[in-house]
C-alpha cells in the first residue's frame, strides 16, 4: 500500500497538468495573468499569456504565439526557463529560492522586447492610453527578496519605450523613453527622454513598500495642440505642462 501510495505520488507531482500552473498563477496574481489554453505538464508546457484588469475585468490582451516554460528542481530551489517566439531572442532564465519567512527571486541578466500593445489589458489608465510602440527590458543582477512581508529589490532594470504612439494623439510616434529602476536600500526610478515631441521626466523612491514618484510631461512647441488630450490625461495641467504625481 505504501508503494502504491508513492508510486501514485511520483506519478501526479512528474505528469502534473499544466493548467494546475495556470490556476495558481491566475490566483496568485488576482487574475492579471492568466495561461489561456495551457498544454503540456507543470514542469514543461506551454500557453497564451494574457493580461487581464483583474478577475472582474473586461479588459483583456495576449501575447502574440505562445510561451513555453521548463521548470526544473534545484539544490536551492527552483529553476524556469521562460520564451516566447515574439518576444525572447534567448530564453528569460529566473531562480527561486525558499528562505525563512519569504522567497527569493533571481532573474539572469538578459534581454526582451515586448509589443506595448499587450500592456491595454491591465484596464485602467492603459485601456484609455491604448499604447503602441515596442518595450524593450534589460535586467543586469536583479534580485528580489521577500521577508517578512517587505520587499528588498537589488541590482537594475531598464525599458525602453520605443517609438510610442497612443489613440489620444494623432502624433505618430510620439517619442522614446527610458525608464530605469536602481536596487538598494531604497530603490529609485528615473524617467528620461530619449527622443520625440513628448518630453517626459521623473524620478521617484520606494518608500516602505510605497512608491513616491514626481515628474512632469510637455509637447515641444508646434505639437501642443497634437498632444492635448495626452497631456490633459496623464497628469495635472499647468500651463503647457502635465504634471505627474505617484504616491
Amino acid at each position: 500500500m505504501a508503494g502504491l501510495l508513492l508510486g501514485t505520488l511520483a506519478a501526479l507531482t512528474t505528469f502534473a497538468p499544466a493548467r494546475w500552473l495556470a490556476s495558481s498563477l491566475a490566483s496568485a496574481t488576482g487574475g492579471r495573468l492568466v495561461l489561456d489554453d495551457p498544454r503540456g505538464t507543470v514542469w514543461s508546457g506551454s500557453a497564451r499569456l494574457v493580461l487581464t484588469g483583474g478577475a472582474a475585468s473586461q479588459d483583456r490582451s495576449a501575447l502574440p504565439g505562445r510561451m513555453q516554460w521548463q521548470l526544473r528542481p534545484a539544490w536551492s530551489g527552483l529553476r524556469a526557463h521562460l520564451s516566447a517566439t515574439c518576444c525572447t531572442p534567448a530564453p528569460l532564465v529566473l531562480q527561486a529560492q525558499p528562505r525563512w519567512k519569504g522567497a527569493r527571486i533571481t532573474l539572469a541578466d538578459g534581454q526582451s522586447q515586448w509589443p506595448a500593445a499587450v500592456l491595454a489589458g491591465l484596464g485602467t489608465p492603459w485601456n484609455t492610453l491604448q499604447p503602441q510602440g515596442q518595450l524593450a527590458l534589460q535586467t543586469q543582477g536583479l534580485q528580489a527578496d521577500w521577508a517578512a512581508g517587505r520587499l528588498v529589490l537589488a541590482g537594475q532594470a531598464r525599458l525602453d519605450a520605443l517609438a510610442m504612439s497612443s489613440r489620444l494623439s494623432t502624433l505618430r510616434p510620439m517619442g522614446s523613453y527610458r525608464l530605469t529602476l536602481q536596487g538598494g536600500a531604497a530603490p529609485t526610478l528615473a524617467l528620461q527622454t530619449l527622443q520625440g515631441d513628448l518630453q517626459l521626466s521623473g524620478s521617484g523612491q520606494w518608500v516602505g513598500q510605497r512608491l513616491r514618484f514626481t515628474g512632469e510631461a510637455s509637447a515641444a512647441p508646434e505639437r501642443e495642440g497634437a498632444l492635448s488630450n495626452l497631456l490633459n490625461i496623464i497628469g495635472r495641467r499647468n500651463g503647457a505642462r502635465s504634471l505627474i504625481s505617484l504616491g
